[in-house]
């Protein structure tokens, strides 16, 4: 099955999808290892990795699609993409969402913020008017080739124009053909539930530690009636914290005598990273050209 299709049916099933935020291909075959179903690679994670800075808007669509293209090589599950404001106009988006899916990502967010960005959590975010948005939502459904490639029409108008004006915008999104709906950064469980009653689609949550969002359970969020939501920072949090705390160790103590408890062994790691089965592979075809060069040895004989 189509991992556009195999995302578009988790999404359509009873079960709330949760969807783990990975930040390199590392991190997606841990997550993958784990058994999660789906994976999501968020710009906020993807900025941090790549470049060591905030989500502000700094990386262009060469980059995240770039990106992207190593994840979805490292995985066999689908990849919910972020392709931010589209990178431009509704012609950008249209080339954006080209580039998204020969990556081979299952699907993408547009969102309706202002150009640089910047993550939904922060303040001073600006939004493009709905006409713009609405425009950019049919360039990115009419450009997709395969019509399963999902994608999730994000506003974040909540912290700009108020609650009902994003559940309006999100409608007119969906309205349009989105397939899936984000709104950003609802300060309530009233507001969630509110956004899930009132939007006739499928509707992404976003648990954001330390964001403006009230941090639910899957559970909880299925009751809502939500049916996906996204963990997109909690493991670069993660990761950050313990390589912090490791690199200060090691920096006072000089070696890692000490710290081999917090590592992975070195075999363990090659299990991760595939190194038996890329072995096994290699073995193969070299028993294929060594066999193949004695039969052509013994057919010269024969002659």
């Amino acid at each position: 099955m189509r991992l556009t299709k195999r995302f578009r049916d988790l999404i359509d099933a009873e079960e709330i999808l949760v969807l783990p935020g990975v930040f390199d291909a590392l991190s997606a075959r841990l997550a993958a290892e784990a058994g999660f179903q789906a994976i999501v690679g968020g710009g906020y994670a993807t900025t941090a990795s790549l470049i060591g800075a905030p989500d502000i808007g700094q990386l262009g669509l060469a980059e995240m699609a770039d990106h992207y293209r190593r994840l979805t090589d490292s995985v066999d599950i689908p990849i919910l993409a972020d392709a931010d404001t589209g990178f431009g106009d509704s012609v950008n988006v249209a080339r954006t969402v080209r580039a998204y899916e020969r990556a081979g990502v299952a699907a993408l967010i547009l969102e309706d913020q202002v150009a640089p960005k910047r993550c939904g959590h922060m303040d001073g975010k600006r939004v493009i008017s709905v006409a713009d948005m609405i425009a950019k939502v049919k360039a990115a459904l009419d450009a997709r080739v395969d019509d399963d490639l999902m994608i999730v029409a994000r506003t974040d108008a909540r912290a700009i124009e108020g609650l009902e004006a994003a559940v309006e915008r999100a409608q007119l999104y969906r309205a349009v053909g989105a397939d899936m709906i984000f709104v950003e950064a609802p300060l309530s469980t009233d507001e969630m539930a509110y956004i899930c009653s009132d939007i006739a689609a499928p509707c992404l949550a976003n648990n954001v530690e330390g964001g403006k969002t009230p941090i639910l359970s899957a559970e909880r969020l299925q009751e809502i009636g939500y049916a996906a939501v996204a963990f997109p920072v909690s493991a670069s949090y993660v990761a950050a914290k313990a390589l912090r705390a490791f690199f200060t160790d090691l920096h006072a103590a000089g070696d890692t005598a000490g710290l081999a408890d917090r590592m992975l062994h070195f075999a363990a790691f090659h299990e991760i990273v595939g190194l038996p089965k890329l072995r096994e592979q290699e073995r193969a075809c070299d028993v294929f050209a060594r066999e193949l060069l004695e039969r052509v040895a013994e057919l010269d004989r024969e002659e």
